[in-house]
């Protein structure tokens, strides 16, 4: 089996990404390979503390906040979020999945805060994106990869709140809307700026020092380009250092918005893999931690979503294996893939964390051959 190093050398090798970086890390044995470019033109060698575009695997961190603010007792999985979401009172439900949105029936109970905590609110992407709902969703749920396009929290959430649920709250696993939703939540159950709260319980705690919604001037000649599959073959521009992340967006997204580094998110992993400790510091409760990496589907509501989960299950934040269908599933193995071409997991039951971080989208919610084989390249170590 080629080292991973090699792997990651085969893809920059054949043009498929212009760098990447690999991290095993296993207890305080820590593998970290850099390899390629910071971009396409070659201008900089990729190192340990490039900084990456992480997308959807935000989505892990801005569950635990939530879980921060349940051990504080301001918030109760069983709450419903209408007290400071009051855009989401009453909603109200397609008839069916396949209904036309203006032929509905009121929502049989509240969202709750587990809900969106679960990706179950009734809002998000099914397998199924012809549906006309979720072709309405489209025009509010607009690319993560493109923040500065997203209007002001309360804007997005009034635009929500215009669309029908696709299902009862509570009934099935849908993608994304969810976790943008947990973020306009902490925000105004602090009464401060998502970024903020991020910063101070989390990023600070942790060392996390290149972790947040935007990459000042000083740091971006560590800041990778961006990049997307072009028509006619090769990689195509998507967005500069100087793009997107270049200032803090008007809507700081829970779901999809950090740019960190290969570190940082092992610094994170590891806050999880302690049961909420770090230092000597507690910042979660192990109960917390525990439903965060806990599958809360059902089997109907994991064929939902299949698409995306590939019949695994989903905890706060995070995908959580339950069947071993791949040489890498392991079951109780938490965590998730960027849209922007990252990849992070723990395992509890080895203490094992694996992030790829490159910076060329996913053309669909299917796993990359590099993810893939990535996976497969460090499966022994997280058996």
């Amino acid at each position: 089996m080629s080292t991973l190093r090699e792997l990651l050398q085969a893809y920059v090798g054949d043009g498929s990404v212009p760098g990447a970086v690999g991290l095993v890390a296993r207890g305080d044995d820590v593998d970290v390979q850099a390899v390629g470019d910071v971009d396409v033109e070659g201008s900089a060698p990729m190192a340990r503390d490039s900084i990456f575009r992480i997308a959807s695997i935000s989505k892990p961190v801005t569950a635990a906040a939530v879980m921060m603010l349940v051990d504080d007792g301001a918030l109760a999985p069983d709450e419903p979020v209408d007290a400071w979401l009051p855009e989401l009172a009453k909603p109200m439900v397609v008839r069916t999945p396949a209904s036309p949105v203006d032929d509905v029936v009121p929502a049989v109970r509240p969202i709750t805060v587990a809900d969106l905590l679960s990706s179950r609110a009734g809002w998000g992407f099914p397998s199924d994106f012809s549906l006309p709902q979720v072709q309405a969703l489209f025009e509010v749920q607009k690319d993560g990869r493109e923040p500065q396009a997203y209007p002001t929290p309360d804007a997005w959430v009034a635009d929500l709140a215009r669309l029908p649920l696709l299902y009862q709250p509570g009934e099935a696993w849908l993608y994304g809307t969810s976790s943008d939703l947990q973020g306009v939540l902490i925000a105004r159950v602090t009464g401060r700026p998502l970024p903020e709260f991020l910063a101070e319980r989390i990023f600070e705690p942790l060392g996390m020092k290149d972790t947040a919604f935007e990459v000042p001037a000083g740091k971006r000649d560590r800041f990778t380009s961006s990049y997307r599959k072009a028509r006619g073959g090769g990689l195509e521009l998507a967005d500069s250092p100087d793009g997107q992340w270049s200032s803090v967006p008007a809507f700081p997204s829970g779901g999809g918005g950090l740019v960190s580094t290969a570190d940082d998110w092992l610094a994170f992993a590891r806050l999880l893999l302690a049961d909420g400790t770090a230092d000597g510091r507690r910042l979660l409760s192990p109960a917390s931690v525990r439903e965060m990496t806990t599958n809360h589907l059902t089997p109907a509501q994991r064929d939902i979503g299949a698409l995306f989960m590939e019949g695994q299950g989903w905890g706060y934040g995070a995908q959580v294996d339950i069947e071993r269908t791949d040489p890498w599933n392991v079951p109780g193995r938490y965590g998730w893939t960027g849209g922007t071409g990252t990849t992070a997991h723990i395992v509890p039951s080895t203490g094992t964390v694996t992030v790829l971080l490159t910076q060329v989208a996913m053309e669909s919610p299917t796993p990359t051959p590099l993810m893939r084989d990535f996976w497969r390249r460090t499966a022994d170590a997280t058996q």
